[in-house]
Protein backbone atom coordinates (compact mmCIF):
# COMPACT_ATOMS: atom_id res chain seq x y z
CA UNK A 1 0.00 0.00 0.00
CA UNK A 2 1.38 3.61 -0.99
CA UNK A 3 1.48 6.03 1.90
CA UNK A 4 0.48 9.36 2.32
CA UNK A 5 3.79 11.01 1.88
CA UNK A 6 5.03 8.66 -1.34
CA UNK A 7 1.84 10.04 -3.23
CA UNK A 8 2.80 13.77 -1.99
CA UNK A 9 6.62 13.03 -3.10
CA UNK A 10 5.00 11.35 -6.55
CA UNK A 11 2.70 14.34 -6.80
CA UNK A 12 5.74 16.87 -6.24
CA UNK A 13 8.17 15.31 -8.46
CA UNK A 14 5.12 15.10 -11.42
CA UNK A 15 4.83 18.88 -10.84
CA UNK A 16 8.41 19.78 -11.12
CA UNK A 17 7.81 17.78 -14.45
CA UNK A 18 5.49 19.98 -15.64
CA UNK A 19 6.66 23.19 -14.50
CA UNK A 20 10.39 22.29 -16.42
CA UNK A 21 8.34 21.49 -19.16
CA UNK A 22 5.91 24.30 -19.48
CA UNK A 23 8.74 27.03 -19.33
CA UNK A 24 11.30 25.36 -21.96
CA UNK A 25 7.78 25.03 -24.20
CA UNK A 26 7.15 28.99 -23.53
CA UNK A 27 11.40 30.06 -23.71
CA UNK A 28 11.71 28.37 -27.12
CA UNK A 29 13.01 30.84 -29.68
CA UNK A 30 9.75 31.88 -31.72
CA UNK A 31 11.24 30.36 -34.81
CA UNK A 32 12.18 27.06 -33.43
CA UNK A 33 8.76 27.57 -31.76
CA UNK A 34 6.98 28.37 -35.47
CA UNK A 35 9.04 25.18 -37.12
CA UNK A 36 7.61 23.05 -34.85
CA UNK A 37 3.89 24.72 -35.29
CA UNK A 38 3.98 25.47 -31.41
CA UNK A 39 2.33 28.54 -29.93
CA UNK A 40 4.46 29.60 -27.00
CA UNK A 41 0.85 30.81 -25.30
CA UNK A 42 -0.34 27.22 -25.41
CA UNK A 43 2.75 26.02 -23.39
CA UNK A 44 0.63 25.28 -20.54
CA UNK A 45 -1.78 23.27 -22.20
CA UNK A 46 1.20 21.30 -24.48
CA UNK A 47 2.78 20.49 -20.59
CA UNK A 48 -0.04 19.31 -19.05
CA UNK A 49 -1.17 16.76 -21.51
CA UNK A 50 2.85 15.64 -22.26
CA UNK A 51 3.14 15.17 -17.98
CA UNK A 52 -0.67 14.67 -16.86
CA UNK A 53 -2.24 12.97 -20.23
CA UNK A 54 -4.13 14.51 -22.69
CA UNK A 55 -8.25 15.31 -21.24
CA UNK A 56 -10.69 12.89 -22.47
CA UNK A 57 -13.49 14.65 -24.92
Amino acid sequence: MISVYEMLIDAARTYARYRKTRDEIANLPLDVALDLDIYPGDAERIARDAVYGPRAA
